[in-house]
Order: C-alpha cells, then sequence, then structure tokens
C-alpha cells in the first residue's frame, strides 16, 4: 500500500471533497523521516505600489510649497530698501549765541546732517581705516572680516570684535531692529546687498558719517565735532579726525571727556591705521599724537544748560516739540558765550566763599542774570551751581523774597505819586495794627534806628521802617500799579509786608525791571532769541514786546543816583570797585536769601544765593556779604 490509505469510491461526491480537505491536513510520512521546516524568505520592505507613490509626492510637494511661500513671505516682508532714498533723519534744533556759535540743542539725537564734502578730506578715510577697511572693495559683505573677526573671537572666548561692514551697519540702523538673530542678520546682509547696488559708495558712506553714534549725545561727525572740539567737521585736524574715527566700537569708554586715557590709546591705533594703509605718513601720525587733544567739552553741559532750556519754553510758544526735534531748526540767541562762562564761574565761586564759612551745613545754590540794559537782551543766565545735576532754573523758576531788593520799586511809585524826595521821613520804631491780636512792629537791620532820614539816605542805609512808612503813605495798589509797568508778573501781598520783599519774585523779572533805572525810565522785556531759521531756509525773526515807558526819566536818575550811593557808602559796599556801578542788596528774615542787583556800563546784573528750601544760609550771610561780592566779580571780569 506504499503507506498511503486509499479513498473509498461510493461516497458522495460532498462528502468525499471533505475527507479530501480533512486528509490533505495529514502527515503522508513516519514523523522521523519529517524532513524540518524551510526559512522564510527575508523581508525586503514594502513594496510601492502606484496609490503609495501618488501620496508621497502630494506630502513632497506640500512640503517644498510650504518652504517656498514662507520664503517668498519673509522676503516680501523685508523693508523696502527704496525708503532710503528719503533719507531724512531727526534732526536737533541747534541754538547758537550771539556770535552765531553753537552753545546747545535740542532734540532726541543731536544731529547736524551735512554733505561729503563738507567733511575734512581725512575724515571718511580715518572712519573706513578704522572700522571698514575693504569698504571701496567689497559689496556689503565681508567675508574676510566675517571669517578673521569669528576666529578672534572664539580664540578670545568672548565676542571682541564684530564684522560688520559700513554698508551693513547704514542697514542695521535705518531698516532693521538691533535683535541679534540669524533671521535678522540674514535679512541684514540681503539689504546690504541691494543697497550696494542702489547707491554709491559715497552716498553710503556720508550716510553712515551723519548716523553713527558718537557719545556724548552727539550723532553724526558734526555734532561729535561740535560736543568734543567746538568746531566745525571740515576744521578738524589729524589728530582729533583719528580721535571721532575710533568712538564708534565704544564712545562711552573712548570718549575723551570721561576716559581720556581709553581715548588716547584708541586714537593711536586709528593713526597707526592711517599710516599701514599709506594714507598718511608715519611721521604725520606721530606728530598729530603727540600734539595732543584740545577739547571743547563744555559747550553743552553745564554753563548753558540753564539757559538752552529757558531758550526751549520760550521756542514752544510758537513751536512743537515735533518741530523742535525733527525740522532742524537753527536758533540764533541774545546770550554771549563769554560771559556765560565769566558768569557760571562767579555763581560757583560766591557760593563756595558761603559754603566755606559754614561747613556744618550744605552748600547753598545760586543765580545769575545779565541783560543788556538798553535792548533787554539777556546776555547771560545761569540757574543753578551745575545744570548736570539739578535742571531746576532758580533765575527764571524760583520765585524767591527779594528783601530789601524790592525797595527800589517801592522807591519809585512813590517818586510817581508825587513824594517829594527831600522829605525827612522817621527812621524810628512803629507798630501797626494787624489781623492778629500782637500788633506788628517792622524791625531794623540789627535794630538800628537813625531819626529822620531824606529819602535818599533811607534807601542808603537799608531802612525797614521807613520803606514801611513809605507804602502806608502811597498805599499798596500804586506800588501794584508801578510794578506791572515795570513788567513785574508774580502775585503781591496786598499789604505793608510788600515794602520789605515779602512777596516772592524771580530774578529775572526782578533784574529786568532793574533795567528801568539804568535806561531813563523806560522798560524793555527781557528776550532770548532773536531769529530762527528754519528748515526751508527761511527766516523769522523773533516777535517782540514793545518797549514802554514804565517811570519817568527824573524818577529814574534819581534812583540811579541813590542806588550810586548804595554802593559807595551803604549795604552794597562789597560791590564797589566797578566805574558807575549801582546796585541794592536784599536779605530775608533769618539769612535765608541773599540778593544784589545793580547796574554799571549797559549792563544790569542780578545775583541770588540761597537753599532750595528755605534753610538759613549762616549767621551774617547778607545780601551785602554773600551776594555782592559774586555780582563784583563777574562785573569785573566781563568789563576787562
Amino acid at each position: 500500500m506504499n503507506g498511503q490509505v486509499p479513498l473509498p469510491t461510493d461516497l458522495p461526491p460532498t462528502v468525499a471533497r471533505q475527507h479530501y480537505r480533512f486528509l490533505t491536513r495529514l502527515s503522508t510520512t513516519a514523523s522521523h523521516l519529517q524532513s524540518p521546516a524551510s526559512e522564510p524568505p527575508p523581508f525586503r520592505g514594502k513594496v510601492l505600489n502606484q496609490h503609495h507613490l501618488t501620496r508621497l509626492l502630494l506630502v513632497i510637494a506640500a512640503t517644498l510649497t510650504l518652504l517656498i511661500g514662507t520664503g517668498l513671505a519673509w522676503f516680501s516682508a523685508l523693508p523696502d530698501i527704496r525708503s532710503i532714498n528719503d533719507y531724512h533723519p531727526l534732526v536737533a534744533t541747534l541754538i547758537l549765541d550771539r556770535h552765531f556759535q553753537p552753545i546747545d540743542a535740542i532734540g532726541r539725537e543731536f544731529r547736524i546732517p551735512i554733505a561729503f564734502d563738507e567733511m575734512a578730506p581725512l575724515l571718511p578715510k580715518a572712519f573706513v581705516a578704522a572700522e571698514d577697511s575693504r569698504f571701496w572693495e567689497h559689496e556689503g559683505l565681508d567675508g574676510w572680516s566675517i571669517a578673521r573677526a569669528a576666529f578672534n573671537n572664539l580664540r578670545a572666548g568672548r565676542r571682541s570684535q564684530g564684522g560688520s561692514t559700513i554698508t551693513q551697519q547704514v542697514t542695521r540702523a535705518l531698516l532693521l531692529s538691533r535683535e541679534k538673530t540669524y533671521t535678522r542678520k540674514l535679512a541684514e546682509a540681503i539689504l546690504s546687498y541691494r543697497l550696494e547696488r542702489m547707491l554709491s559708495k559715497e552716498e553710503i558712506l556720508t550716510i553712515y558719517l551723519n548716523e553713527i553714534y558718537l557719545g556724548e549725545g552727539a550723532y553724526g561727525v558734526e555734532a561729535a565735532a561740535r560736543a568734543y572740539f567746538g568746531k566745525h567737521a571740515r576744521e578738524l585736524n589729524l589728530g582729533e579726525v583719528a580721535l571721532l574715527a575710533g568712538l564708534p566700537q565704544s564712545p562711552s569708554n573712548y570718549s575723551p571727556l570721561r576716559q581720556p586715557e581709553a581715548a588716547r590709546a584708541r586714537q593711536r591705533y586709528v593713526l597707526n591705521r592711517l599710516a599701514e594703509d599709506g594714507i598718511v605718513s608715519n611721521e604725520a601720525a606721530r606728530q598729530a599724537y603727540d600734539q595732543g587733544l584740545q577739547l571743547a567739552g563744555t559747550w553743552r553741559r553745564s554753563v548753558h544748560g540753564y539757559f538752552g532750556a529757558y531758550v526751549r519754553s520760550q521756542l514752544l510758544t510758537i513751536y512743537t516739540d515735533n518741530d523742535l526735534y525733527r525740522q532742524g531748526l537753527t536758533v540764533t540767541t541774545t546770550v554771549d558765550s563769554h560771559l556765560q562762562e565769566l558768569a557760571a564761574k562767579a555763581v560757583q565761586a560766591g557760593v563756595t566763599r558761603v559754603a566755606m564759612r559754614h561747613l556744618e551745613t550744605p552748600p547753598p545754590q545760586g543765580a545769575l542774570v545779565t541783560i543788556d540794559s538798553a535792548n533787554g537782551q539777556i546776555l547771560a543766565m545761569i540757574g543753578g551751581t551745575d545744570f548736570t545735576e539739578n535742571q531746576f532754573n532758580r533765575a527764571v523758576q524760583a520765585n524767591r523774597q527779594p528783601g530789601s531788593a524790592f525797595k527800589p520799586v517801592v522807591y519809585a511809585a512813590a517818586l510817581e505819586q508825587g513824594i517829594d524826595p527831600a522829605t525827612p521821613y522817621n527812621d524810628a520804631p512803629i507798630s501797626l495794627k494787624s489781623g492778629g491780636r500782637r500788633p506788628w512792629q517792622p524791625q531794623n537791620f540789627m535794630d538800628k534806628y537813625r531819626g529822620p532820614l531824606p529819602l535818599g539816605e533811607a534807601l542808603v542805609q537799608s531802612s525797614n521802617v521807613i520803606a514801611v512808612r513809605l507804602l502806608q503813605q502811597i498805599g499798596v495798589d500804586a506800588v501794584a500799579r508801578t510794578t506791572k509797568k515795570m513788567g513785574i508778573s508774580a502775585p503781591l501781598a496786598a499789604n505793608l509786608t510788600l515794602a520789605l520783599g515779602a512777596s516772592p519774585v524771580s530774578l529775572l523779572e526782578l533784574t529786568a525791571a532793574y533795567t528801568i533805572f539804568a535806561n531813563q525810565g523806560i522798560y524793555q522785556p527781557p528776550v532770548a532769541i532773536v531769529r530762527v531759521r528754519e528748515n526751508n531756509g527761511s527766516i523769522r525773526p523773533w516777535p517782540k514786546t514793545a518797549a514802554h515807558r514804565a517811570i519817568s526819566t527824573d524818577t529814574a536818575a534819581w534812583m540811579q543816583e541813590a542806588m550810586r550811593q548804595v554802593v559807595q557808602r551803604g549795604t552794597g559796599k562789597n560791590a564797589s570797585g566797578i566805574p558807575g556801578a549801582v546796585g541794592k542788596t536784599g536779605t530775608t528774615d533769618n539769612n535765608i536769601d541773599a540778593w544784589f542787583i545793580g547796574s554799571a556800563r549797559g549792563l544790569t546784573t542780578g545775583v541770588w544765593i540761597g537753599h532750595d528750601r528755605d534753610t538759613t544760609l549762616g549767621n551774617g550771610e547778607t545780601g551785602g556779604k554773600a551776594a555782592a561780592p559774586a555780582w563784583k566779580h563777574f562785573m569785573l571780569q566781563a568789563f576787562n
């Protein structure tokens, strides 16, 4: 049977099929003879059919579309490089003194744009040598500089150098933010390349030299030349050019005003670069370094700050803040820079003298105003000892009690009312009814009383009692009318304390009132601005308030003679020694305020010394002792 089971032949077909299906599952050989199972074929992955291939191609196409769309959207979002054609930077309002020299600027960025040919010839070359030596060869990007900077930074272990070209710096400043991201760097590279295609090298360099920040609030080379050297960019010598060219890397760390040694080292580096590039000789570079630097350094600092702030307040009566910050106005003022510097020194010296006599208390503050007696032009204004520390202008913003410095106004009002100055008034104690229970008893300084005195002598001796008697006779309203004519706008007390200067006034207003005595009774309102040149080149004369007669010529002449005696033999003796000097002292209770205001040779000057808070200057610190010497100090120097 060969080991096989025969199938029956007589079964029905369905049964036979069932048996067949069953029997095929049975082994037909002995178990010990069964061959081992064959190994499965190796795995060859899924076989891609047409459906799979279609899906894959759709995914690839979608991914490419997304990437291309994102790239196109990013490129389309890049700033329009054509906007640089309409380059209009923020341009500060420049303030000039009466001799057309810059003294201050108003703006968020102090910038004075100039053309390429208005710069010293070596100036652009020095910046290129220091910042981007391959500027004239590359096309916006400098691969060699980038590689060199990366190597040096890696070696230093920190970012010590940058590889940005001048073109990249212009692009970053005008079109991009300063965020440090790869996308910004990529945008910067693309836009720099485009910029090189649109503008000439000279145009790019001109924008750069007008835009770059160079410290001390100065943007651009012209503003920096004014700030550091007090001259135009076209007037800079080799040493000065090299110093400016060394500033962009770190304006604060290389500032010659703050870090002179570091500035000189950086200047030497730029000079060496110029010599290495063959732009100047080694000898010229060495001589430029050995010459040192003559820095102006103070023109925008404490000396002119108070006056500059006052000019700004006047400009805002006609212009807006936006005009001052963006329109590049040029304002010619009345101030004399030389007198301004003398005024600052006189205030500082006067304050120091008082401080040295009272070391136990903080040093006081001081203010000084000088006005041309004939036309009201403000020639000097110092509102404190240091504008950089405190910008409160005590010459304008501080209303202080003037004490006896107000008496000339009372006397002038009395003379205008027809009082005979030869009439004697009794310099003796007086007791007056007041609103309180106790009577008011004004007292003379040191309780000294001299009996009957004519008005001239009463002013010389600064009698408080006679001033009160005089005001009592003519009435407060008469003085109020006179003060209004004399330009004093501060509110005045409607009582007899007005005679003793108890009503606060500003130094500027009271000094302007004193010009009336020197100007034969004519009041010319104080003025600080002469003209404004607007950005379209038009000249706008500054509007002036018309002069008017405040007191008669006779009254003015009498007041001048009386105040001349005050200086020669009265309370103002410490101001004597100046030909033709006239003036009046002022001291308030407890020596809180010390004043001296007077005139000589066409100038009327007022000085105030005191503390911002109402604290005493110290025993004996009267107007004659504290303020008059500062007045004399200034006037002596002004006439030399």
